[in-house]
């Protein structure tokens, strides 16, 4: 009996948004190992939550699933995968800092995973806001930005992602860093 080399993730996608729901468990069992380390770094960078990966994971899921999108690729998959996780981890927050009285701010570390030094302390919630500013204007530069600090992914990774290559990523992120600090003392 001889086994099947194994169906790439872009085609199981594509199976999927043909309405194979069949395929969809085959995307989850195949990319799941992925999707958790995404969530878990997440999960690392934005302090003392009250979730674990395996919630995170979960709540983008059902918000994936609540709002079916044709996902072009791998690529696109991780990326809206991304964005779902935080945008669960963003909402988490909110709802921390609205129970506190007096705002009490949660705090992120981000690092730069290629530096391997850590940076200042940021408000996860500006972060986010900031984000959403930088994307009207550079779509590319925010997906590149969230990568990051939001999936946890490295240089080479979002290279391999979008589709650049690392020395575009490295050059952008230079200005990307100094874009996203101005705009967290200012914002």
């Amino acid at each position: 009996m001889s086994s099947q080399p194994p169906i790439p993730l872009t085609q199981l996608l594509q199976a999927w948004s043909a309405g194979d729901g069949r395929a969809l468990e085959a995307v989850l069992r195949d990319s799941h190992a992925q999707l958790q380390r995404m969530a878990a770094e997440r999960l690392r960078r934005s302090g003392p939550l009250t979730l674990t990966a395996s919630d995170v994971l979960q709540e983008a899921l059902v918000g994936m699933l609540e709002r079916p999108m044709s996902l072009k690729d791998r690529a696109h998959f991780f990326a809206v995968m991304s964005l779902k996780m935080r945008a669960v981890v963003v909402d988490h927050a909110r709802a921390r800092a609205a129970d506190k009285r007096g705002g009490g701010a949660l705090q992120m570390t981000y690092t730069d995973s290629a530096a391997g030094n850590a940076q200042d302390v940021f408000d996860l919630l500006a972060l986010d806001q900031a984000l959403q500013q930088l994307a009207a204007s550079d779509p590319r530069g925010s997906e590149i930005l969230h990568l990051t600090y939001f999936a946890g992914l490295t240089q080479i990774e979002i290279a391999e992602l979008l589709g650049l290559s690392l020395r575009t990523v490295e050059r952008e992120m230079r200005f990307l860093r100094a874009w996203l600090q101005d705009a967290m003392r200012h914002g």
